[in-house]
């Protein structure tokens, strides 16, 4: 290990940097966020560091750089063009045992600068000890990714109960235990979604009773329709952190299998009239597993608010009191119609787009048909397939024209999409005749007409 990992305290300390160039500055941005009394040396600076040493007190010393420079100062970093302005100050530095860096040159750092993933007040650093600098900033941006911001906002909570929680658990094991429950569980994601004062009293309620059962939570995931890029990352770190998945035949099993091993997975899949596990038992299963002080997802295609039934799940979680929260995902019309290349608004051809349940109920999709004459709005129909010949008839019997273009799309957005083209006169056959398989969204409207010239997507061919 050539470099120590250390975080300095700076505030108000004194900081030399010489060099006034680009370079100098993205070095000064760093050293005044933390705190630094800056002083800077040098014949010329940009115009943005000269900003920032007034609006951070800083000072700027208009002359070259002499050795007495360093007098009083805590540390210097050295930023010029000039390689032997740079040794100098290196030489002179390790004269008075003080630590310095020359940018760019590791051999002539006492420090360096990692890479910072900076989640104030938690802060991660990187570094190739000056070897790649180009894979530092790879990989913080990876760790970024993975970081969530409100890890920020979790790391000043405990900071802020640390105290408490020290007065309450004495030892020093099980203190450890109890924050390492905290902060991977229930009360750390009340926190993180802005809800600090709900963590708070759930952390002050497990320290008046370690003993009691404690009351798990619910996580509604949208899974997006079919894609795993196109989860978000709140919904994947959630996923990975659940006791208990439960989803059905809509989730990918791609997306079900970034579970964590040890989770115990539960199908509750429904398909047209055939409900292996009905919508109620599928609600009163999340309460019992919460009760059990479970964490428990419910992966749902698409958005869970969006023909999702999430609104009926969560109802029965709040009569309990039970915490839960809703995590939106990329609802089938925006994840399937941006695959197949068909914009779901669009200047020329639709100022509105409206989501529209296609399934049949008694035999009929009950909707007023006389809502949906507007050649500029276009119509999604979820689970429209079986229903596909009513809304083909009814469309065009109230208004609009057969020849108005109509798009199925068979498993939007996975490798095996497929996009089927017609019109409201012709879509039945079409659709007769290729056989498609749920799940399906129907695009009704002018915006259908760009899908050959726009779709990208590789498996998306029409038939």
């Amino acid at each position: 290990m050539e470099f120590l990992p250390v975080c300095l305290r700076l505030t108000e300390s004194p900081v030399l940097l010489v060099g006034g160039g680009e370079v100098a500055t993205r070095k000064a941005r760093l050293l005044v966020r933390a705190g630094a009394a800056l002083t800077v040396v040098s014949p010329e600076i940009t115009a943005e560091l000269e900003a920032l040493l007034a609006a951070h007190n800083g000072c700027w010393k208009k002359a070259r750089y002499a050795p007495s420079d360093l007098d009083g100062q805590a540390l210097v970093v050295a930023a010029t063009p000039d390689a032997a302005v740079n040794r100098q100050v290196f030489t002179d530095a390790r004269r008075q045992s003080m630590p310095v860096n020359v940018v760019d040159s590791p051999q002539l750092c006492t420090f360096i600068f990692p890479a910072i993933v900076d989640r104030d007040p938690l802060l991660i650093a990187i570094s190739s000890s000056g070897r790649s600098p180009v894979l530092t900033r790879i990989l913080r941006r990876k760790i970024e990714a993975m970081v969530p911001a409100a890890y920020g906002r979790l790391a000043g909570f405990a900071g802020r109960l640390r105290q408490l929680v020290k007065d309450s658990i004495r030892q020093d094991s099980a203190r450890r235990l109890f924050w390492e429950q905290v902060l991977d569980g229930t009360v750390a994601e009340q926190v993180m979604a802005g809800q600090e004062a709900e963590g708070e009293r759930l952390l002050r309620q497990r320290l008046l009773d370690t003993r009691a059962l404690p009351v798990g939570e619910v996580y509604l995931v949208g899974a997006g329709p079919g894609d795993p890029d196109l989860l978000t990352f709140k919904a994947a770190r959630l996923l990975q952190s659940a006791d208990v998945v439960l989803y059905d035949r809509l989730v990918a099993p791609s997306i079900v299998d970034m579970a964590r091993r040890d989770a115990q997975r539960v199908y509750v899949g429904k398909r047209r009239a055939d409900h292996s596990v009905p919508q109620t038992e599928i609600n009163q299963l999340l309460v019992d597993l919460a009760l059990q002080g479970k964490r428990v997802v419910r992966l749902k295609g698409g958005d869970p608010f969006v023909f999702g039934r999430g609104g009926e799940e969560i109802e029965l979680l709040a009569e309990h009191g039970i915490a839960f929260q809703v995590i939106p995902g990329i609802t089938a019309a925006n994840g399937a119609a941006c695959y197949a290349g068909i914009p779901l608004t669009h200047r020329d051809y639709a100022q509105s787009v409206r989501f529209v349940a296609g399934y049949l109920k008694n035999g009929t999709v009950d909707h007023d048909w006389s809502t949906f004459r507007s050649t500029t709005e276009t119509l999604v129909f979820y689970m429209g397939l079986m229903g596909l010949p009513v809304i083909c008839e009814q469309l065009q019997a109230h208004g609009r024209a057969a020849d108005t273009p109509v798009a199925l799309v068979e498993r939007g957005t996975t490798l095996e999409q497929n996009i089927l083209v017609g019109t409201l006169a012709t879509m039945v056959d079409v659709v007769a005749r290729a056989q498609p398989a749920a799940p399906t969204l129907i695009i009704v409207g002018d915006v259908v007409r760009l899908h050959q010239s726009l779709a990208w997507f590789g498996a998306a061919a029409s038939r």
